[in-house]
């Protein structure tokens, strides 16, 4: 059995950096955004912004880390990988400086072959079609479009003069609305200069030491604008899918759009299903900026980057979820139960399968050796990723215990390390100067070690995974058990954390079944308030533990979902697009299992 549970489970690199929107602070996060994902050469490689890696699987469901050579541009945002031919092509972002292509037959080990390259870009995309010309897309602002062009296969070079493909229309689609959960609207030029002086204000003397082209960018971010990033071409059925990112990636409702076109240049056509990539909900939220990919079965899956931005605004992960192309051709991605584990085997039977364990641990019953203020052990199973448990200070062996209250068959445990801003950690090298920050990616591991045991009366215990010696930094490790293990108390035991720091618990997070019955049916109310928003309203029985809430453009084709923890009541849901009639059903779930809904069709607005 072939099971994995998001955010991907690999060695997050930290990052040392001084950001002039933090101005200059020093700030310590593990980061990792951007992913390409392709398979080559009968393996699955994926490589993420900021981790000075390349991730290798054989399976879709266990990877392994290895370091880049030290002459690719590990650095530089947004690496974009192919595979053409007999090589992998690699390229990244930069400003002001011609960006380089390279290739090699051997992704891990290299050599890999640098092309000197023709221009500078952000985002970039390389796609080959099927007879063989190569084209190019790039872009990444709130004011400018996604571009593309046609490329010499020979020489990397372009060919032709570039073509604006996709702009961003917040007015009409919103899904592409910046903020939170879509809260802001454009703002008038007034209302940016204002807020950009405000920032100026904040930072006194530092002000005069941020470049006129930081200023600018900063500026930028004041707009309300969506920012418009991340391209990636799937050709499919004789049609070009260009997907996109938008609004913010720091913000929960991180998404990826898809216009559609017959050439490969376009025009393009937003199409039917959009976001096609959306998960606004759940313990880690954000799935914006990736990209799409066939397996050696044939199964498509779709990477992008997930949101915690606690820390820092580009505190992020990876996650990989099952994609695919429905009977007209919609391009879709199934995030329901997006941070839940996924069980490879049932995804290649039906990508839209129900999963079969479910999250026994939310709200539990926890107890700790301690804790620091503001850092409560109950903040572990919350289903929250930016609040945590912090271990009391001078306490040599912290541990949590979580107690399900009923004796629950576990199948799968999920251990998310968080990062605390208040814990001092050095830089252990030298900073490297960025087109945006000044930054230094710490490609060492740090071992991350812990005990984990469980009992199912509180007296027997039983180890169920001993990591007391392991050499491995998996901030988000999860242990699974095929044949499920019967159990109320989970206990884990911190042995050491990277840095020897206070160590802290986002989220201790059990999966399984629970032997009681299933939520009632939810009781749903939805309007649309305007063209771009509806509010939903759900009630189900005591034993509820949250609602997913599933919308689309035609009955049975519900692509869209956003998972609401605990109540829900008036709950906004902003990604709708001007011009669509939609059908909406909310399903309950508690530990027990998934109750559906009635579907529910929504009068055009």
């Amino acid at each position: 059995m072939r099971v994995y549970c998001n955010p991907v489970n690999v060695p997050y690199a930290y990052q040392f950096k001084k950001d002039p929107r933090d101005r200059y602070k020093m700030t310590v996060n593990r980061e990792a955004a951007d992913p390409s994902m392709v398979m080559f050469q009968g393996k699955y490689y994926l490589f993420a912004s900021m981790t000075g890696s390349v991730w290798v699987s054989e399976d879709m469901a266990h990877w392994d880390s290895y370091p880049l050579p030290e002459n690719m541009p590990i650095y530089d945002y947004a690496p974009d990988v192919r595979a053409i031919g007999e090589y992998l092509y690699f390229t990244a972002s930069s400003r002001d400086v011609k960006c380089s292509f390279y290739r090699t037959k051997d992704p891990i080990h290299g050599p890999y072959e640098e092309i000197p390259g023709y221009m500078d870009y952000w985002d970039p995309n390389l796609f080959q079609d099927d007879d063989g010309r190569l084209y190019f897309y790039w872009g990444c602002a709130n004011a400018t479009p996604i571009w593309g062009i046609e490329l010499d296969p020979a020489t990397m070079e372009p060919m032709g003069q570039k073509k604006d493909l996709i702009f961003g229309d917040p007015y009409h689609i919103g899904y592409e609305r910046f903020g939170e959960d879509h809260c802001e609207e454009p703002k008038s030029q007034a209302e940016i200069d204002a807020l950009f002086q405000e920032f100026l204000d904040q930072c006194g003397e530092d002000a005069d030491k941020i470049p006129e082209a930081n200023k600018a960018m900063i500026r930028a971010t004041y707009a309300g604008m969506p920012y418009i990033e991340g391209a990636w071409m799937t050709k499919h059925a004789g049609k070009y899918y260009l997907q996109y990112a938008c609004p913010g990636a720091e913000f929960n409702v991180y998404a990826d759009g898809v216009y559609v076109a017959d050439a490969p240049l376009g025009p393009f056509h937003l199409a039917e299903n959009n976001p096609f990539s959306y998960k606004p909900g759940g313990f880690l939220p954000g799935a914006g900026h990736g990209s799409t990919m066939q397996d050696r079965r044939g199964q498509w899956w779709h990477t992008a980057t997930m949101r915690i931005s606690k820390n820092h605004v580009f505190e992020r992960r990876v996650g990989i979820w099952p994609a695919g192309f429905d009977d007209v051709g919609n391009l879709y991605c199934n995030q329901r139960y997006g941070d839940w584990p996924y069980i490879i085997e049932d995804i290649e039977k039906d990508p839209w399968a129900d999963p079969r364990w479910y999250l026994l641990s939310y709200r539990a019953k926890v107890t700790s050796s301690g804790c620091e203020k503001g850092h409560e052990a109950a903040l572990v199973v919350d289903e929250n990723v930016q609040t945590w448990w912090k271990a009391k200070e001078l306490d040599a062996e912290p541990w949590l215990c979580l107690d399900l209250e009923t004796c629950d068959h576990v199948h799968v445990v999920q251990i998310n390390f968080a990062d605390d801003m208040e814990n001092r950690i050095d830089c252990p090298g030298s900073l490297v100067a960025g087109p945006d920050m000044e930054r230094y990616i710490d490609c060492n591991i740090h071992p991350t070690r812990w005990l984990l045991e469980g009992s199912a009366d509180g007296r027997d215990w039983t180890v169920l995974v001993d990591k007391r010696q392991a050499q491995t930094d998996l901030p988000h490790d999860y242990v699974v058990f095929e044949d499920g293990i019967d159990l109320r108390f989970i206990k884990l035991t911190i042995i050491d954390v990277p840095y020897h720091v206070l160590p802290s618990v986002s989220g201790i997070r059990v999966f399984g079944n629970g032997d009681g019955k299933r939520p009632e049916m939810a009781r749903a109310q939805v309007e649309q308030t305007d063209a771009r928003d509806m509010v939903v309203s759900a009630v189900s029985d005591e034993s509820v533990c949250g609602y997913n809430i599933l919308w689309g453009h035609a009955p049975g084709k519900l692509y869209h979902s956003c998972m609401v923890m605990g109540a829900c009541q008036a709950y906004k849901v902003g990604a709708l697009v001007e011009g669509q009639s939609y059908y909406v059903r909310v399903d309950a779930f508690n530990k027990n299992g998934i109750t559906h809904g009635k579907e529910i069709c929504l009068p055009m607005v």
